[in-house]
């Protein structure tokens, strides 16, 4: 991302929509409802849902939305997409199945249409696999590849990885790998990268310039040949940039 695409975008990218005993996207809800304050409406692409519909899931988020004032607009309404795309005030992408939801924009044949619309100071809200997709590629998500993409190439609106709804856990008696040790094995395969364990109830702000840990939660940090580390709700997170 070039000093002039950070002077003009504007993401918020949030681990998880519901936290364990709360309502669909309530955590996050007061950061929505500023982030978006002064927006009328916004294009939802819903296609990471798998066992809903998208009339479902574009209901739930309206329901939601309509706290704030705002329209949700489905993309799957749509005829022309990428008119839908280019014509969009904001753009907010659903959690779901990561592969289903690059699939489906790949075969839209919109990757660079959002991209472009993003870095042109179009506004885009991503949760779970909406957040993994604004990333390089979806390589850190969390998801069964349950469908198979042209490739794993996302949205690259910014240079590092999320690995959303990261987890320190080990339970007793798993044997298997830690999300650290998975997170550990990507590195390997790509060594110049962040990748950021974003734990759940937490969100990445990029606004003004500046890359901001939102939500009560710290982040872990990892890449390869440092050891990973912490970053603090609020703190400045521009090193990612690099």
């Amino acid at each position: 991302m070039d000093s002039q695409s950070k002077k003009t975008v504007k993401m918020l990218l949030i681990s998880n929509s519901t936290n364990a005993g709360e309502a669909f996207l309530e955590h996050p809800k007061e950061e929505l409802k500023r982030f978006l304050n002064g927006t009328k409406r916004v294009l939802f692409i819903p296609w990471a849902a798998v066992t809903f519909s998208y009339d479902e899931f574009e209901r739930k988020v309206q329901e939601r939305f309509s706290e704030f004032g705002v329209e949700v607009d489905s993309i799957h309404h749509y005829r022309n997409v990428k008119t839908a795309v280019q014509e969009a005030e904001a753009i907010v992408v659903g959690g779901g199945n990561t592969f289903k939801l690059l699939k489906t924009i790949q075969q839209h044949d919109i990757v660079e249409t959002v991209r472009n619309k993003v870095l042109d100071g179009t506004p885009y809200i991503g949760w779970s696999a909406g957040a993994n997709v604004a990333c390089p590629t979806i390589c850190t998500t969390n998801d069964m590849p349950i469908t198979e993409p042209d490739n794993f190439g996302a949205f690259s609106l910014i240079r590092f990885q999320i690995n959303p709804h990261y987890l320190d856990a080990n339970p007793a008696g798993h044997a298997g790998e830690t999300r650290e040790q998975r997170i550990m094995e990507f590195l390997e395969m790509d060594p110049y990268v962040y990748v950021v364990g974003l734990r759940e109830g937490s969100m990445i702000l990029l606004e003004n310039v500046a890359l901001t840990l939102k939500g009560p939660k710290s982040a872990r940090i990892f890449k390869k040949g440092i050891p990973p580390f912490e970053v603090n709700p609020g703190d400045d997170m521009d090193f990612l940039f690099e």
